[in-house]
């Protein structure tokens, strides 16, 4: 027995905290170097925000998480992902209901999609060209960035000016007019950076959805931009631009990687939650479970945000007071919502009628700019958007293993959903409204909606917060905004996955390089863990 409540018990090497897939890929890492390490997942599921379960009898949902497209290569590669039963699906495309009828529908087929642009506006079927190519080199310089820890740069440590000096030469090594974009890309709203390149309002709109995904900004916002690009680059087995389903779920990415922490040896147990990460002369020595067990480990690693870790598991007195006040500076506000839906038939589009490939990707409602931005007026005021953006999938079209047969489930993503109502409002009371809100913008544009509903399943911020341990139900456990990037994530000087307690690590999202089904900060903080030696 590895556990005991007198304090006598066996110890590990690592115990990771959470076995969301960034706990999972740091302890299939550490595992697979040799280590003995436990994984402490609170809930009876693993997986964390990438999970699948059967919400309804027979309907499988990826409740949080319902696309891949960040997943690492190397991370694939290394634990070998696919023979542990990873297998990823092609999503093909963006479909643009409008509501005079007519749509957008750009395909993963690069000519097909400038011809359907041309339609809306020869012009931006010209710039979407040089945009692909604008953005690439883009991605290109940030693209080493998610795979190396960020450098500090407040210290004169000849390996972190060499870290500096390597970003600084990329720079460099760039075009004038890259680098312009890069700067651009960095500092500009998504909308004010996609107004250079067009014209046709829809285009705009839609294409500006990615810079607001997982923050509380507009897509007018200054910053968004960068969340743009970072949805930009995704990339499934090398191949930029790529987004997919995962068959099963997006659980079956989580329980691939921890098939192959089991096989490098790691334990993983599930309903075990914490209660406290024991501390002793600044050492991180072990945690307390809620049902009083103490189990011991030479490293802790977290998964979990900041504020569970060094607010909610941590004594106040255990922690430098600065650091303290950074953590709770760090910004959460958590801004979307998930309604999941079991359907008895497929949604009829007024623009684009019955069955067809437009329906195998993914569906966005977001027809204007303007439409956008009031959506975010909405959410400034402290209340959910009367006509939000939605982004939705029926992965069941792709996966037919997810619902019984002739059925289907629809995942809609759904912005703004701020986590803080305004004055009298709370979202116990507003979840059935605000469920009804989506179902009935969505039937604006296919009428049948109402009519094919068998079930469905409301998540709001506080349902991500309570059910999911999503602070705030940011789904990146932060905002992906430029002062809580890169040296920036998550506090100012503990961007490098060390923390102030001595073996105390983090490995979430909270950490370079940020949200996503990534597993990025995971791997990274297992190599850090590692060139420690700590254990």
């Amino acid at each position: 027995m590895a556990t005991a409540s007198n304090g006598s018990s066996s110890k590990y090497d690592v115990i990771v905290i959470g076995g969301g897939h960034n706990g999972l890929t740091n302890a299939a890492y550490l595992a697979r170097a040799g280590k003995k390490v436990l994984v402490l997942e609170r809930r009876h599921v693993l997986g964390g925000a990438a999970v699948t379960e059967e919400v309804f009898p027979g309907f499988k949902f990826s409740v949080c998480s319902y696309v891949v497209s960040l997943l690492r290569p190397e991370i694939i590669r290394d634990l070998d992902l696919p023979r542990h039963g990873l297998e990823i699906l092609p999503l093909d495309g963006t479909f643009t209901p409008m509501p005079n009828g007519d749509y957008l529908w750009r395909v993963n087929d690069h000519g097909k999609s400038r011809r359907e642009i041309a339609r809306h506006s020869k012009v931006d079927a010209e710039a979407y060209e040089e945009f692909g190519k604008a953005m690439q080199a883009m991605c290109r310089f940030v693209k080493p960035i998610l795979s190396m820890v960020p450098p500090d740069p407040s210290t004169l440590n000849p390996r972190e000016l060499m870290k500096m000096l390597f970003i600084g030469k990329r720079f460099q090594g760039m075009s004038s007019e890259d680098k312009y974009n890069q700067v651009q890309l960095m500092t500009m709203s998504a909308i004010d950076f996609l107004d250079q390149w067009f014209e046709t309002d829809v285009l705009k709109a839609t294409m500006s959805a990615s810079g607001i995904i997982g923050t509380f900004l507009g897509v007018r916002s200054p910053g968004t931009a960068y969340v743009l690009l970072h949805h930009y680059m995704g990339e499934i087995d090398g191949a930029f631009r790529s987004w997919g389903f995962s068959r099963g779920g997006t659980g079956a990415i989580s329980n691939a990687i921890a098939h192959a922490a089991r096989e490098f040896g790691a334990e993983i147990r599930t309903e075990a939650p914490i209660a406290k990460i024991i501390v002793k002369n600044n050492r991180a020595q072990g945690v307390v479970l809620q049902n009083g067990d103490e189990i011991y480990g030479d490293v802790i690693s977290s998964s979990v945000d900041p504020r569970l870790t060094f607010i909610k598991f941590i004594e106040e007195n255990q922690l430098p007071g600065e650091f303290l006040e950074d953590v709770r500076r760090y910004k959460f506000r958590g801004s979307s919502g998930k309604v999941n839906i079991a359907l008895d038939a497929l949604p009829d589009f007024k623009c684009l009628p019955g069955p067809g490939a437009h329906l195998r990707g993914a569906i966005s409602i977001s027809p204007s700019v303007e439409y956008m931005e009031r959506a975010y007026d909405d959410a400034k005021y402290g209340n959910f958007s009367r006509r939000p953006y939605i982004d939705m999938v029926i992965p069941s079209l792709t996966d037919p293993s997810v619902a019984p047969p002739g059925k289907h489930v629809m995942s809609c993503f759904v912005q703004y959903a701020p986590y803080k109502l305004r004055p009298g409002l709370n979202w116990d009371d507003q979840r059935e409204a605000f469920g009804n809100t989506v179902i009935d913008t969505i039937s604006e544009y296919a009428p049948n909606l109402k009519s094919i509903i068998l079930n469905k399943q409301v998540l709001t911020p506080l349902d991500l917060e309570r059910d999911f341990g999503l602070s705030e139900g940011n789904i990146f456990q932060g905002e992906l905004s430029l002062e809580q990037l890169f040296f920036l994530r998550p506090v100012p000087g503990y961007a490098q996955f060390r923390t102030p307690i001595k073996n105390l690590y983090m490995c979430g999202s909270a950490t370079h390089p940020g949200g996503g089904i990534m597993g990025a900060p995971g791997r990274l903080a297992a190599l850090e863990i590692l060139k420690d030696g700590a254990s």
